[in-house]
């Protein structure tokens, strides 16, 4: 090799090396990074598991308010519901609905949306956003099968990272690249102007940091740019399919931003025919499908209530510019039912409820609807509600009730404890909130008192029925009765427990679950009496999905 040529090289390497150490310290230097960084890792990692994916995801998504708030604005939308159908109100039901890998992708692409609030240059940052959702919902609509579909959505959302974070955190650089190549003709690629500026290929810059960011392998890979000419053969049942499909996308949402919309229809169908063999594509797929995208698109920024500049080219993406393809189908939602019932009973024991420390919130009329809910509660019972007429996983209906005691008290954890057939105690199986997967495994309730001894609170409030609120745990009448495992894994200093029993003619009532739901500060939990029908409502729908699935 000349020495030249060696040298240049060296040189080019150098400066890949000092643009890449200069983002990472600009990235940790801004405060929102780690947490940027952190939920796209782990927003990504939950869904790559099938066996605990519904409710590690949804908890994930729950952490963070605004992020649910956005998500089911999202997924209300007509692509996802169709007219006349129930609002979806909760994650969970979103999950079940849409799929695991359908929240992520929209999880994914809010994460990202929500750090993109820079107001030196927020236009840019919108547009940069719009430019990356709309190549990667391009892919997804290109592709065959909906596990290639999801794939392709996210493989594509991130071979845009690399310029979503020079946008974000090295803004001149960015201008400067946009200028390059708005200079007339023969300007330079994005890939050149990245090049020049920054000494680096974007793609080769997003994959560094997938590389921080502990993303997997198939990602990273289909975050690179394909290598060489377009495959004259089809590229069906291959990993290169996939790259090749993203890589189209990029393209075809490039031409939509910067092609004049009279000429945009050649340039797709130029498009179309160049990579129809490879990727095996129907005549007008392509341009189908980016009708489909920018429906898609409009009705997220709608939802978002994200604008952009009539004159901007961002525009070009959403609905103002027509692109012939049908609407995008929507999926179904639940028939809304009418409300379980529900029934409550009460066994005598030798511990008095009534004392100093303890509130029986009584049997009040279980399953009557509330005359003035509260929005969260209503919204999630309605939810359930819709479920139930449906074909149900016992899972997914106890998870949306606790996502929906969770959010509708604010709590800081909620654990829902089923009996276990081996031991005959309740034990906790399911949690939301701070450390509520590692702790629900300290709930240990026995449902059976040896003779003279007092049975602890848990026990107690199951085998009365009663559903019960500590106010404040660390009064002694309260004190004395909290079993070890809860001083020594939990000890909170408010705590609601609502029992779930099950009414059987002709036999005892037979305790199934425990539902507990705490704050950190004693008293901060205090639920009116609208809110408390409404949390009884929760519970007889949860033992209502345990009859049906029985």
């Amino acid at each position: 090799m000349p020495a030249s040529a060696s040298a240049t090289d060296t040189d080019t390497d150098t400066d890949a090396r000092l643009t890449l150490d200069y983002l990472l310290r600009r990235m940790r230097s801004k405060q929102d990074f780690p947490a940027l960084s952190a939920s796209i890792s782990r927003v990504q990692a939950l869904s790559e598991s099938d066996s605990d994916s519904l409710q590690t995801l949804c908890d994930e998504i729950l952490q963070d308010v605004a992020l649910t708030q956005k998500l089911l604005r999202v997924v209300n939308t007509a692509h996802y519901r169709r007219a006349g159908t129930d609002p979806i109100r909760t994650v969970s039901r979103a999950v079940s609905l849409i799929g695991v890998a359908g929240v992520r992708n929209l999880a994914l692409s809010l994460v990202l949306l929500d750090h993109m609030h820079d107001q030196v240059h927020a236009l840019q940052l919108k547009e940069a956003f719009l430019h990356t959702v709309m190549a990667g919902t391009l892919a997804s609509e290109l592709g065959s099968t909906p596990g290639e579909a999801e794939e392709a959505f996210v493989g594509t959302l991130f071979r845009r990272l690399g310029w979503l974070l020079v946008a974000f955190y090295l803004p001149e650089d960015a201008e400067q690249m946009r200028e390059l190549m708005r200079a007339p003709p023969p300007a330079p690629s994005e890939a050149q102007a990245a090049q020049q500026v920054l000494g680096v290929r974007l793609d080769e810059l997003a994959d560094a940091i997938g590389a921080q960011w502990s993303l997997p392998e198939a990602l990273r890979a289909c975050m690179r740019a394909p290598q060489g000419a377009l495959p004259a053969h089809s590229l069906a049942g291959t990993p290169e399919r996939l790259h090749w499909l993203a890589r189209l996308a990029e393209a075809a949402t490039d031409a939509m931003l910067h092609t004049p919309p009279a000429e945009l229809g050649d340039v797709l169908l130029r498009l179309q025919r160049s990579h129809a063999r490879a990727l095996d594509l129907a005549p007008q797929a392509l341009q189908d499908a980016a009708g489909r995208a920018r429906k898609r698109l409009s009705e997220l920024t709608a939802a978002l209530n994200l604008t952009v500049p009539a004159s901007s080219p961002a525009e070009r993406l959403l609905d103002t510019y027509y692109v012939d393809a049908p609407d995008a189908v929507s999926t179904t939602a639940g028939i809304p039912p009418s409300t379980p019932p529900g029934t409550a009973s009460s066994a005598g024991l030798d511990i008095d409820l009534a004392e100093p420390g303890f509130t029986d919130l009584g049997a009040g009329e279980l399953g009557a609807p509330a005359l003035s809910p509260t929005e969260i509660l209503t919204s999630g019972i309605q939810d359930i509600t819709n479920t139930l007429v449906e074909a149900f996983s016992l899972q997914s209906v106890l998870h949306m009730v606790l996502e929906t005691l969770y959010r509708g008290l604010d709590a800081r954890r909620v654990v829902f404890c089923l009996r276990d057939a081996r031991t005959g105690e309740l034990q906790g199986r399911m949690g939301l909130g701070e450390g509520a997967e590692l702790l629900k495994a300290a709930f240990h309730v026995p449902l059976s008192v040896a003779p003279g001894a007092p049975p602890d609170l848990f026990t107690a409030v199951s085998l009365k029925n009663a559903d019960t609120l500590i106010a404040d745990a660390r009064l002694p009448a309260v004190a004395r009765l909290l079993p070890r495992w809860f001083t020594t894994h939990i000890d909170a200093q408010t705590f609601l427990l609502l029992p779930l029993v099950l009414k059987r003619a002709g036999q005892p009532d037979r305790v199934i679950g425990l539902i507990y739901a705490d704050k950190a500060a004693a008293g901060s939990l205090q639920p009116d009496e609208r809110t408390l029908s409404l949390l009884r409502t929760l519970r007889n729908q949860a033992i209502m999905a345990f009859k049906q699935s029985a």
